[in-house]
């Protein structure tokens, strides 16, 4: 079952960029959905290129800015409040892309960096914990350039929390409050749009995300026995959700 579930993370028809990647090294770095599979879809609807300097904000244990350093050239800074920055870059200095990513440990609202100072910011699996306050998009886009790109990948619901009226139980029991934060794509793209800061240029569903996230979950519960726990509530609520109403968002947005 482990060879099985480890087997199915690597899809060239649907991921072709992050099935270069060791699956077992990703699960090693693993703190929620897969995040290849989200960044490699969300930029899709970016212009990342060679020599451009990106903020990985929410960066974790180091996966998607040595991503971001070998898929696009990038130069990135990599932010976490959580991770040291000693250990991430442990993961970045093996993976080779030492010379290309800084790890930083920086709170989301108190950003340790210049005003347009980034060509892009992206963040995977971490923009519900920080960015659904009003003010928030205002206060980023201060370190993005005129014309540079945000891209963000978070946990959605198919309707609103409030349109339902409640958080259904099979969510409710495995992460309580906090899929309060998880909008839709809808959403997203009226809180940034309404500011006038940005021209959001996508703001969608990802395809099939709970079967993804499913498939990742189940991998996670064969490879770390540890966290095996926490991937079976995971796969019981994804489970019983059937793709009703859990889903990613991918948002992303040019300053004006």
């Amino acid at each position: 079952m482990f060879v099985t579930a480890l087997n199915d993370l690597v899809r060239p028809d649907r991921y072709p960029r992050s099935s270069r990647y060791d699956p077992a090294w990703l699960l090693d770095l693993d703190m929620g959905p897969n995040p290849l599979w989200l960044l490699e879809d969300l930029a899709r609807n970016l212009d990342l290129r060679p020599g451009m300097r990106i903020l990985d904000l929410g960066s974790g244990k180091g996966a998607t800015p040595v991503f971001l350093a070998r898929e696009y050239g990038a130069q990135v800074v990599a932010a976490d409040w959580w991770i040291a920055p000693e250990d991430a870059s442990t993961v970045l200095t093996k993976a080779g892309v030492g010379d290309q990513v800084t790890a930083v440990r920086a709170e989301a609202h108190a950003l340790p960096f210049e005003e347009e100072s980034f060509d892009a910011i992206v963040s995977i699996d971490a923009f519900e914990y920080f960015g659904t306050a009003d003010n928030y998009l205002p206060y980023l886009v201060r370190f993005l350039r005129p014309g540079g790109q945000l891209g963000m990948a978070t946990p959605a619901m198919t309707p609103e929390v409030r349109e339902l009226g409640e958080i259904p139980p099979h969510i409710k029991k495995v992460v309580g409050w906090e899929a309060i934060a998880w909008h839709t794509a809808d959403w997203w793209r009226f809180q940034w749009q309404i500011t006038e800061l940005v021209e959001v240029t996508s703001a969608r569903l990802q395809q099939d995300a709970w079967r993804d996230w499913l498939l990742w979950a189940q991998a996670g519960a064969e490879h770390q026995p540890a966290g095996r726990k926490a991937n079976e509530a995971v796969i019981d609520m994804l489970t019983a959700d059937g793709g009703d109403f859990l889903s990613f968002a991918l948002v992303t947005a040019r300053k004006n």
